[in-house]
């Protein structure tokens, strides 16, 4: 818990120093080099990739495609990409001897793609319309405090197991404490959007926006849980101490995040007065 405790204190300035101090462009390095990470993670901690070609061009294409989403690439540019992606994925298969097999292939580049662009969903948050700067942070405050009232609820309440095949210490109580310690939080931040930021604030959706948001990110957790599982492991790295490794920290905001984005876009809880 006290690791848990530190990392939270260190990490939480710094994300502060990349969505509002640095130079825009800190946000999209950022989300690359986290998701170059966790891609690595998953290839290689589950043991479903061995080939270095194969996981370092998905590796790349994951590092790139936070950038392809900030400079809003056309078409061509993705296009350019992927071809070179496929050409060599696929000529590294070939002279493989049938090592590199086609859901190889397909799993490498289905993670290659889905951590990268769900997680820039802050990017796309960050470049909308109005007042950006202060919705950025709401995927992290859905996700984040669900985690934390899941952990502490689960801890004092917990007696009836969640889902004990894929993470046998969440419990029911524990989901449900992270439903409400998330709409909780939500609210709390239209306090800060209303005084800090000047905004109009609809409560009802900032609590909408948190209880779907904890159901989420909830089973974005059990998700990547049902992934470990399968491989018998504990977390994907320990780049983190007392969370693990990146996947295992931000497996919930890499599903909260896009859904975040489509609600501010279908139904904005804030606006400039």
């Amino acid at each position: 818990m006290f690791q848990r405790i530190m990392v939270a204190v260190v990490c939480t300035p710094l994300i502060f120093l990349v969505f509002y101090i640095f130079p825009p462009i800190a946000l999209p390095i950022s989300i690359s080099l986290l998701s170059m990470i966790a891609v690595h993670e998953v290839l290689w901690s589950t043991g479903f990739v061995k080939n270095l070609m194969l996981s370092a061009c998905s590796i790349v294409l994951s590092g790139l495609i936070p950038f392809w989403v900030y400079y809003k690439q056309d078409p061509l540019w993705a296009r350019v990409v992927l071809l070179m992606y496929f050409t060599l994925v696929f000529l590294t298969a070939i002279s493989s001897n049938y090592t590199v097999t086609v859901e190889k292939l397909g799993g490498s580049f289905f993670f290659a793609t889905l951590i990268p662009y769900f997680l820039s969903s802050l990017i796309r948050l960050d470049q909308l319309d109005g007042p950006s700067k202060a919705l950025i942070l709401t995927p992290l405050v859905a996700a984040f405090l669900s985690d934390a009232f899941a952990l502490f609820g689960g801890m004092l309440f917990g007696k009836h197991k969640l889902a004990p095949e894929l993470s046998p210490k969440k419990t029911v109580e524990g989901a449900a404490s992270g439903l409400v310690g998330a709409v909780a939080g939500m609210v709390v931040y239209g306090l800060v959007l209303d005084l800090g930021f000047q905004l109009t604030v609809s409560y009802p959706l900032l609590a909408l926006y948190g209880a779907m948001g904890s159901l989420i990110s909830q089973l974005g957790d059990l998700s990547f849980s049902y992934i470990k599982r399968q491989y018998g492991l504990k977390d994907f790295g320990n780049i983190f101490p007392g969370h693990g490794g990146v996947l295992d920290r931000f497996d919930s905001v890499i599903f909260c995040a896009p859904l975040i984005e489509i609600l501010w876009q279908l139904l904005p809880a804030a606006r400039l007065p």
